[in-house]
């Protein structure tokens, strides 16, 4: 019999505003996000197997045991299933990594995600999303975000998710600028709050002007407390918001990754042409963003 296998796209997530509240009793803070993807992705394939296995290219120092989250997706899925009567059987999850590490673009939330999405496939579960967030939400609070891959309104902790207001059509240029901050250390230094509620909203934005507008009245909590432990990102920041097209620049998550808006393809383009030339270590891709 032919082995089978499924392929599973790992997007990158970012996050366009990113508001904290106050500290929970369960040591998570409240807080409020626009979750977006871009094409920028880590690849997963998952294949028959007599046992669970997980092989990595692309980032060799990360270690592809028990521990590592798309292994814990893979053992989550199977354990959840298993208390239903399901046989899963193993899988040979191979995963081949291509976005920055500890980068606030949901790098590893993602693969885990995209793990549950293919070996919901590979085992034929077919188990609905909303499943597989609830599963997710164990696994850390952005995984749910990343089952679906769609623009998504995020709250608590992100397990309170929601389709997020008609969006227009834009393009980001995504810039990493080679450093890993560590999401506990930016909410250790976390001073100034927003507050968790979601800020008033349309149903819908009619035009990447208004959209652009509304979301510079946002900001990301987290940016500052970033800027501290790795002053890079301001200079990103400032390089990105210094070219031509730009609408918005920000960090997203808790960094370094930052993003740029612009209203087309062509001119994020453009955009990573010139800051290629004038930083050529920098990671950097762009696209136009993932719509519903």
């Amino acid at each position: 019999m032919t082995a089978r296998s499924v392929r599973e796209q790992a997007r990158a997530k970012v996050n366009l505003f990113l508001h904290v509240g106050e500290r929970r009793a369960d040591g998570y803070h409240e807080l409020a996000s626009l979750a977006v993807f871009h094409p920028a992705a880590d690849e997963l394939e998952a294949s028959d197997g007599a046992q669970l296995s997980l092989s990595l290219t692309g980032k060799e120092h990360l270690a592809a045991g028990p521990d590592n989250l798309v292994w814990r997706a893979a053992a989550a899925l199977a354990s959840a299933a298993a208390r239903e009567g399901w046989v899963t059987g193993g899988a040979a999850l191979h995963l081949v990594k291509r976005l920055p590490v500890a980068s606030g673009i949901g790098g590893g939330s993602a693969d885990a995600a995209a793990a549950l999405r293919a070996l919901n496939t590979l085992w034929g579960l077919s188990y609905p999303p909303e499943r597989l967030e609830a599963i997710a939400l164990a696994l850390g609070s952005d995984v749910p975000v990343c089952v679906r891959q769609t623009p998504r309104l995020m709250q608590g902790r992100g397990e309170r998710l929601a389709p997020a207001p008609g969006l227009p059509s834009y393009a980001m240029l995504l810039v990493n600028p080679g450093v890993e901050v560590a999401t506990p250390q930016v909410f250790a230094g976390l001073t100034q709050r927003s507050g968790a509620a979601l800020p008033a909203m349309p149903p819908r934005f009619e035009t990447f002007a208004s959209f652009a507008a509304w979301l510079a009245e946002q900001r990301n909590d987290l940016e500052a407390p970033a800027r501290i432990l790795a002053p890079v990102i301001g200079t990103v920041l400032d390089a990105l918001g210094a070219q031509q097209g730009c609408a918005l620049a920000r960090m997203s998550g808790s960094g370094a990754t930052c993003f740029g808006l612009f209203e087309n393809a062509n001119a994020a383009q453009m955009a990573a042409a010139a800051l290629g030339r004038a930083h050529p270590t920098w990671w950097m891709a762009t696209g136009a963003a993932i719509a519903d």
